[in-house]
C-alpha cells in the first residue's frame, strides 16, 4: 500500500528548525546550495526552507512564526495570508513539501549509487533533475513571497510615511534573499515598484488621486530628497545579480 503523503510537512520542519536555531542563537552564515547563494542561521539542516520561511517571518514579523510554532496555532498562517492571499499561502506550503521531497530523494539516490555503480549515469541524471527542481522551487516560492506581499502593500499606501516604510522594507529585503548568478527578479521589481513609488509619492504630496497607469505622468512641482534618493538607487544599486548585499 502507498504511503501517505503529509502536506503542509515543509513549512513545519522549516519553522521548528528556525526556532531551535534561534533559541540556540545560531550565528548568521552565508552558503551556496544548488547554486544559490544566501545567508541563514541554519546552515546544517532544512537550510533553504529556513531562509525562505525566514522570508515570511520578514513580513509577519517573527513573533507570529514562533507563536504559532511553540503553540500549535494558525496565527503565522493567518497572519500572512491576510498580508497576501490564502492562494499565495497555498502554493508556498506546497512549496516547501517540493523541495523537502526532493532533497529527500537526492539521499535515496545517493544510497543507491553506493551499491549500484552500474547504473551509476541514470542515478546521477535523476540526482541533477531533483537539484534542479529545488532550485527552480526555491527562487519561485521566493519571488512569490515579495510579488504578492509588497504589491498588495503598495496599493495600501495612504501617505507619505507609509511611502517611507515601504522603501525602507522593500530595500532591505535584499538582504535575506537568495541569489543566483542569473537571478534578476528582484532587481528588476524593485526597480519597477520605485518607478512606482516615486509616482504615487508626488501624487500624495500634492493632493491628487494616484493612478497606476505607463501612460499617466504627474507633473513635479518641485524637487524633493526622496525623490533624489530614488533616482541615485536606480543607478548604482543593483548592477548584477551577484552584487547583493549580504547581511
Amino acid at each position: 500500500m502507498a504511503s501517505l503523503k503529509v502536506y503542509g510537512l515543509g513549512i513545519n520542519e522549516a519553522a521548528v528548525q528556525l526556532a531551535t536555531a534561534k533559541a540556540l542563537n545560531f550565528l548568521q552564515d552565508s552558503v551556496k546550495y544548488y547554486d544559490i547563494s544566501f545567508n541563514t542561521i541554519s546552515p546544517n539542516f532544512y537550510p533553504l526552507e529556513c531562509n525562505l520561511i525566514s522570508q515570511m517571518a520578514y513580513i509577519t514579523g517573527e513573533y507570529a512564526l514562533f507563536d504559532s510554532t511553540f503553540n500549535s496555532n494558525n496565527n503565522f498562517k493567518n497572519k500572512f495570508i491576510s498580508l497576501t492571499s490564502r492562494e499565495t499561502y497555498e502554493i508556498i506550503e506546497s512549496n516547501f513539501d517540493k523541495i523537502l521531497y526532493a532533497e529527500e530523494n537526492i539521499i535515496k539516490l545517493n544510497n543507491k549509487i553506493s551499491f549500484e555503480d552500474s547504473n551509476s549515469d541514470i542515478l546521477n541524471a535523476r540526482i541533477a533533475k531533483q537539484k534542479s527542481i529545488i532550485k527552480n522551487t526555491f527562487l519561485e516560492t521566493q519571488n512569490l513571497i515579495i510579488s504578492s506581499y509588497f504589491s498588495k502593500a503598495f496599493d495600501k499606501i495612504e501617505n507619505l510615511e507609509q511611502v517611507e516604510d515601504f522603501r525602507r522594507k522593500l530595500y532591505n529585503y535584499k538582504n535575506i534573499i537568495g541569489i543566483t548568478d542569473d537571478y534578476f527578479f528582484f532587481n528588476n521589481y524593485y526597480i519597477a515598484m520605485m518607478e512606482k513609488l516615486e509616482a504615487k509619492y508626488n501624487a500624495i504630496e500634492q493632493g491628487v488621486q494616484y493612478v497606476d497607469n505607463k501612460d499617466t505622468r504627474i507633473v513635479v512641482t518641485k524637487k524633493n530628497k526622496f525623490i533624489a534618493i530614488l533616482k541615485a538607487i536606480k543607478n548604482l544599486l543593483f548592477k548584477s545579480g551577484s552584487e547583493y548585499q549580504k547581511i
